[in-house]
C-alpha cells in the first residue's frame, strides 16, 4: 500500500533511543519530519542524521520536529547517537510495522542480488497529521536543506 500527499499519516507508537517512546500524537500541533533510512552507522545514513541534527534549531524555529526511523535496535540507536552526538530521536522499528505502514519496506537490488530493505524516504507531516510532502529515493547531499526550504514555504 502506497500512501500519498493529503492522506492522514498512519498512527504509531514505537520505542526510541534512550528507552523512550514516540507516537504520532507526540507531534500534534507541530510539523513532523519523519525520515526513513536503511541502517545506523553507514556512510549515507550517518551524513543524513548529522545533517538533520545540525539543523535541529532551524527546524524547531519552524515549529517542526525531526525523527529518524530504521529497523535497528534501540541499543544500536543509542550507540549511533553517542558516536556522532546526534540531537534527534531515532525510532527502532524492529518488526518493520512502521516501514510497512509508510510503504518504505521495498524490494532493492545491489550487485545483482534482490533483497528487501528500507527505501530512503522523508515525509513532511502537518500539525494536523496530514502528509504534506514525500521525498522518495532520497539522495543525501542537499536533502536536509531541501526539506527545510519546503517547510519554510508552508510557514510563510
Amino acid at each position: 500500500m502506497m500512501i500519498s500527499i493529503g492522506d492522514n499519516a498512519p498512527q504509531f507508537t514505537l520505542s526510541t533511543n534512550g528507552g523512550g517512546q514516540f507516537s504520532l500524537a507526540d507531534a500534534a500541533g507541530k510539523y513532523l519530519i519523519l525520515y526513513f533510512y536503511p541502517k545506523d552507522d553507514t556512510p549515507g545514513c550517518t551524513k543524513e542524521a548529522i545533517g538533520f541534527s545540525e539543523e535541529r534549531a532551524a527546524f524547531e524555529a519552524q515549529n517542526a520536529m525531526v525523527v529518524g526511523v530504521s529497523r535497528d535496535t534501540v541499543k544500536k540507536h543509542d550507540k549511533f547517537i553517542s558516536k556522532y552526538d546526534l540531537r534527534i530521536p531515532l525510532i527502532a522499528d524492529e518488526d518493520g510495522s512502521l516501514c510497512e505502514a509508510f510503504g518504505t519496506w521495498v524490494e532493492k537490488q545491489m550487485y545483482g542480488k534482490t533483497y528487501m530493505g528500507i527505501e530512503r524516504v522523508t515525509f513532511l507531516i502537518s500539525p494536523e497529521g496530514k502528509l504534506l510532502q514525500i521525498w522518495r529515493k532520497v539522495k543525501v547531499p542537499g536533502h536536509v536543506d531541501e526539506v527545510l526550504a519546503q517547510l519554510q514555504s508552508f510557514n510563510s
